[in-house]
């Protein structure tokens, strides 16, 4: 797809290209990209990492005082869209700059060094919410930090699905300090070392690899200035980075569904049956051409978004970043699927990446709000 009807400047334009020279360089063929994954078992590459971080471009919308480029949403959505389509094993990332923008926002100044420079520097964080019985309501979450008389605080409880716990250095701990009128009331965000004495990361094997944890906490001390932002304001916090971690994922998806649809053209071009290739009959031709439209609307809607957010950005936009996300991700699920259905068997085989694809675009549908939350969001902002 071409960029001439994106409206960038030259320095967007040339970041793009950037990141594609290095994806087409350091992971451009199935060869390179399986011996970085096999480092972990999963999408991240410490070594493919380390080169990012020197390049300066982990910290793309982090501020210059920690080393970052300082720049903004959209400048973020290029990255991730364009280390998406070129299928750079750099798993670690979305976590990490979505932790390190609330430690931008609440953290303390030496919170902000650790985790924010850190990030930068090509250290991978994790957040913690989701519990076994606290998934989409966070509100239930029962994971507790009780107050010491010395003023730090006694950790015990589950965390789960836990994504990049097992290569974080710090871990944003969301746990129950008390209790309220509402059960959103009495949630607190904790800065947490994921080498603490009492932590356990347990790996939870899924389709994708070595992505998600589990994470024991059992009586784990963390020091009175743990806290991160306010004792009990861990709920108006998390809403305060909504419309990053949605737009965040959004175009992480939006990137993979260009890459699928590139794979899926490459193959109906070359494949030939009954004497011409696949991709000349109609059937084919006309399912790529929805798909290719598709796409192009949730990428003219991620980059609105991201505009937004640039021009505005103490402004939440749920409703704008709720549709960016839910177009996004099951644009990229419709999309593997597809591109699966016009390969034919080989799109099952190990041998071709869109297997892989399909494994990835279908979880994006459920981590982060799944597509039912997202819908709920945007039907409540109607008054609905």
């Amino acid at each position: 797809m071409t960029e001439a009807f994106m409206t960038v400047g030259s320095a967007e334009r040339e970041f793009t290209a950037a990141l594609r020279d290095f994806a087409r360089r350091e992971c451009g063929t199935r060869e390179q990209r399986d011996a970085l994954t096999a480092e972990t078992g999963g999408p991240h590459s410490p070594t493919l990492y380390a080169k990012l971080a020197e390049l300066g471009w982990l910290g793309v919308c982090l501020p210059e005082e920690y080393g970052g480029a300082g720049g903004g949403m959209t400048d973020a959505c290029l990255f991730l869209r364009e280390t998406a389509r070129g299928l750079v094993p750099a798993g670690g990332f979305v976590t990490s700059v979505i932790t390190a923008k609330a430690y931008e926002r609440f953290g303390s100044a030496a919170q902000r060094k650790a985790a924010v420079g850190g990030a930068v520097a090509g250290q991978v964080l994790s957040i913690a919410m989701s519990e076994p019985e606290a998934g989409s309501d966070v509100g239930a979450l029962r994971c507790r930090a009780e107050q010491q008389p010395s003023g730090g605080w006694l950790v015990n409880g589950h965390k789960t699905w836990i994504s990049n716990a097992h290569l974080a250095e710090y871990i944003l701990l969301v746990a129950r300090t008390g209790s309220g009128d509402s059960k959103h009331e009495g949630l607190t965000m904790f800065h947490v070392p994921a080498a603490a004495p009492g932590i356990e990361v347990r790996g939870i094997e899924t389709m994708g690899g070595r992505e998600v944890n589990d994470v024991y906490f059992t009586d784990v001390h963390l020091p009175a200035d743990a806290v991160v932002g306010r004792v009990g304001g861990a709920w108006q916090q998390l809403m305060a980075g909504l419309n990053a971690e949605r737009l965040f994922l959004a175009a992480n998806m939006l990137g993979l569904s260009e890459r699928i649809l590139e794979d899926t053209l490459t193959y109906v071009r070359g494949r030939e049956q009954f004497g011409r290739p696949v991709g000349s009959f109609q059937a084919l031709r006309h399912r790529l051409a929805d798909l290719a439209t598709e796409i192009e609307c949730a990428r003219l809607l991620v980059f609105d978004v991201a505009a937004k957010c640039d021009a505005e950005p103490d402004r939440l936009f749920p409703r704008e970043a709720s549709m960016a996300k839910l177009k996004a991700t099951e644009t990229a699920k419709h999309a593997a699927l597809e591109g699966m259905q016009m390969m034919g068997g080989y799109g099952y085989a190990t041998e071709y990446d869109m297997e892989r694809h399909l494994r990835a675009a279908v979880v994006s549908t459920v981590y982060g709000g799944t597509s039912e939350i997202q819908r709920d969001i945007i039907g409540k902002s109607y008054g609905l």
